[in-house]
């Protein structure tokens, strides 16, 4: 229950700026797979500057520009956090009481983010740095994801709460979700599946990350599918079939990857992006159930 001195037009503007960082962080995860992708990880060799400043620009090459863009893109976005945090902080006697925490503890996980974004150049790519690095970015996209559907949630006129069943499988779901993308991080980070395909080593990677994802998979589609037969409407039932029709556009994305043989950048980096936004839908109908509690 909300308190009774929170202010509803300044619950629904941070919600939509906590929103629009949710797309923000959903294309920085892409950003940063673009960059693993075309092998620009250590394209600027120092940090936080770029060959010693702010724009290299005669040593601007595309790999360059990813890593630059890369870093410049999760510096504008870890200022829109602490704005969202100070306001939070600032305003915190006219909004729910959860909501200066949850601003926290993401810019928390914006510092330590930041923390391993110089490592991962300092220390030359560490695999478990990397993996590492992709599992605070989700978290990320996770809480401020939640954060953004509590505060629309608050100005609902109607809040019935989803079944238990409902959410013991809509928290499944998510980790399962969870556990698959940092599966995959960790074999992208060891470059198993190209070992796999050029020399048949570091398959059993690859065999793990197709059974966790036969596993996520079902899951989310059988949350969607409760959400139906148990006749959910509304916001929640939304995003249970939004997660489920993502979770097809997946699959059909790891296929075809691998079919090309992992030779179309375009649909790897995609298949990541598509993977943040199901972290983001999935929390978003988690939050929506806990919220209406």
């Amino acid at each position: 229950m909300q308190s009774s001195w929170t202010d509803p037009r300044l619950s629904k503007r941070l919600a939509q700026l906590s929103a629009h960082l949710v797309v923000a962080l959903v294309a920085l995860v892409g950003i940063g797979g673009a960059t693993r992708v075309m092998e620009a990880g250590l394209a600027c060799p120092d940090w936080p500057l770029c060959y010693g400043s702010l724009l290299p620009g005669g040593r601007m090459n595309m790999q360059v520009f990813l890593e630059w863009f890369h870093r410049l893109d999760a510096f504008v976005v870890g200022v829109a956090l602490l704005v969202l945090w100070a306001v939070s902080v600032w305003q915190r006697r006219v909004l729910p009481r959860w909501v200066p925490w949850l601003c926290s503890g993401a810019l928390l996980l914006v510092v330590i983010q930041g923390g391993l974004g110089a490592l991962t150049v300092l220390a030359l790519l560490p695999s478990a740095v990397v993996t590492a690095h992709l599992a605070v970015a989700l978290l990320l996209v996770a809480l401020i994801s939640a954060t953004s559907q509590r505060l629309l949630s608050s100005n609902d006129a109607i809040s019935t709460k989803p079944p238990r069943l409902w959410m013991v499988l809509a928290a499944i779901s998510l980790i399962a979700v969870l556990a698959q993308c940092l599966l995959g991080g960790a074999m992208a980070t060891q470059w198993a599946a190209e070992r796999c395909l050029s020399s048949g080593s570091g398959c059993g990677w690859l065999g793990a990350h197709r059974h966790l994802a036969t596993i996520a998979a079902a899951t989310v589609v059988v949350q969607a599918v409760f959400a139906l037969l148990l006749k959910l409407k509304g916001v929640v039932c939304g995003l249970s079939l939004s997660a489920a029709a993502l979770v097809v556009v997946q699959v059909g994305l790891g296929i075809s990857s691998w079919h090309l043989q992992l030779q179309a950048p375009l649909i790897t980096v995609t298949h990541q992006v598509v993977a943040a936004l199901l972290v983001a839908v999935l929390t978003a109908g988690l939050s929506r159930g806990v919220a209406h509690g």
